[in-house]
């Protein structure tokens, strides 16, 4: 018997693993809470099956909205109502913060998507793997090669060959702006990202142009959602007066769906959850609690989901208390029209909960900069960051902020890395101008053995 190994398994080895839907890395990924987002999941579940019927059938679709609307949550519930009615062709969700560095650049993306459509029919797994076999330096090309070869040939193959059921469904791509070039982790010597020879922009463009080339194939049966936040790159590449954009439809998340009353919804569901746990009176939360906290989150999921985290996560503050202060906090600011004042307030008033602030806030910055290198476990970066090694610092400093890291129990500590809810919480960080007196002057990873960094590397 040969031990050699087939073409889909070497081509297993080539992708993000934690970048496909239902991955482990995303086992606490935020999700639509049941009745809401209907008319959003409904509007592009229409347009995956019966977009055809539509007077000018677009390929692509791109779904837009700032930091916090959603855009996450709704990708990772199309995929999981997509996956349910077998018309997920694959996935794809990019996150910069991830301790994998498949998830947050442009390398193993078309790998990625390959490997998934080689589970779809045997047919289609045979193509994929004669491709590999035909061009064994496929793994080395660039993306433009790469869908070529194991991804359109092999489609093309499939279409005029077989006479199997039509293939269908859609490709889902989520958090494109969070693509990283990849220089930015080339040179370790310098430090975790040296200045990069090409910028994020210009990865998350080659990114476009493949899947609009692929979307303009004949033979390419699926179509493709895109989600990011409205970037520059993205917009200019969507802009419907230039040519090429005629084979995409936008959709945006922030004008054309309203998201108080889903937020509402979403509140109410866990504050009952919240009411039963600690059998609190049918009078709790107090009136207006949820009018309060909807006009706080100015359309942005991320806001509640942190709200409601709070009280999930352990925090040492009973909820009554916790919930007064977090209303008092913010009903103190100036009401202004900055959308992102409310999520500010409320990242400041948890990251001031911790016993050292400051310091915190640094642990937050070196967390950051260290998953740069790869996946570091949190025993590791708990040894590179801890002054005494035996004092538990991590702990003392982190543990307040559950709403707002991902920590893994101390079982899974030794081979998994800590995660972020959402990037809004780097951004509002790395913003002096936001995080004001919270961190003055300070600079990420300050006093990190970055030298010791790579032999960590899970």
């Amino acid at each position: 018997m040969s031990n050699s190994k087939s073409s889909i398994e070497k081509l297993r080895e080539h992708i993000a693993a934690g970048a496909l839907h239902n991955s482990y890395e995303r086992y606490d990924a935020p999700k639509c809470h049941p009745e809401t987002r209907v008319a959003v999941q409904g509007e592009v579940v229409s347009w995956i099956c019966d977009g055809d019927s539509d007077d000018e059938p677009k390929q692509v679709m791109w779904v837009t909205g700032p930091a916090g609307s959603g855009k996450t949550a709704v990708m990772g519930s199309l995929a999981d109502r997509c996956a349910k009615n077998g018309v997920l062709g694959a996935t794809f969700f990019f996150a910069s913060w991830s301790s994998s560095i498949g998830r947050r650049r442009k390398t193993n993306f078309i790998t990625t998507v390959a490997y998934q459509l080689a589970q779809h029919r045997e047919d289609l797994k045979n193509a994929i793997s004669t491709a590999m076999e035909k061009n064994p330096g496929v793994l080395e090309k660039n993306l433009h090669v790469q869908m070529e070869t194991l991804v359109l040939a092999p489609l093309r193959e499939v279409v005029h060959q077989s006479e199997g059921p039509r293939l269908r469904g859609a490709i889902i791509v989520d958090g494109l702006d969070e693509c990283e070039a990849e220089q930015y982790h080339d040179t370790i010597s310098t430090g975790p990202r040296a200045t990069p020879t090409r910028t994020n922009a210009q990865d998350q463009l080659e990114i476009l142009q493949v899947l609009r080339t692929a979307s303009l194939d004949p033979d390419f049966p699926f179509r493709i959602l895109i989600a990011s936040r409205p970037e520059r790159v993205f917009r200019e590449f969507f802009d419907p007066k230039r040519n090429h954009a005629s084979f995409a439809q936008k959709l945006d998340l922030n004008i054309e769906h309203n998201a108080d009353a889903d937020i509402i919804l979403f509140l109410e569901a866990q504050f009952d959850l919240i009411r039963d746990r600690y059998n609190f009176p049918p009078s709790w939360p107090p009136p207006g609690t949820i009018r309060t906290l909807v006009k706080n989150a100015s359309g942005q999921f991320i806001y509640a989901a942190t709200v409601i985290r709070l009280f999930d996560r352990g925090h040492r503050e009973a909820p009554k208390v916790l919930l007064e202060a977090i209303l008092k906090e913010e009903g103190s600011r100036k009401t202004s029209s900055n959308p992102l004042e409310q999520l500010d307030a409320l990242y400041m008033h948890i990251l001031e909960s911790s016993p050292d602030p400051p310091l915190s806030v640094r642990w937050i910055y070196a967390i950051d900069t260290i998953a740069s290198y790869g996946n570091i476990s949190v025993f590791n970066i708990n040894m590179l960051l801890q002054t005494d090694p035996e004092s538990n610092e991590a702990e003392h400093l982190l543990g307040t902020l559950h709403s707002l890291i991902q920590i893994p129990p101390q079982s899974d500590q030794t081979r998994t890395g800590y995660g972020f809810y959402h990037k809004s919480l780097l951004d509002f960080l790395k913003d002096p101008g936001r995080r004001g007196k919270l961190a003055p002057g300070i600079v990420a990873g300050q006093g990190v053995d970055y030298g010791a960094v790579p032999f960590c590397v899970v």
